[in-house]
């Protein structure tokens, strides 16, 4: 996982064992919650990355805003 400078913008690499995906997802509204790397690289757990994918800080897990629409 990659966020973008302004923290509203996380790219994500996967491999699944045939090839290599980019996702990207930008928040409309507040910015990603990232924890401080002390060597360059974080681990997280799995729960952690949902809970920063839906825009929710990790930390105190509350859901703050939802956007009325899609599209």
């Amino acid at each position: 996982m990659f966020r973008g400078r302004r923290g509203d913008l996380v790219k994500i690499l996967w491999h699944d064992g045939l090839g290599m995906s980019l996702y990207a997802k930008r928040l409309d509204r507040g910015k990603f919650i990232w924890p401080s790397a002390s060597d360059g690289a974080v681990s997280i757990s799995a729960a952690q990355m949902a809970y920063m994918l839906e825009g929710i800080d990790w930390r105190n897990p509350q859901l703050s805003w939802r956007p009325q629409s899609a599209g």
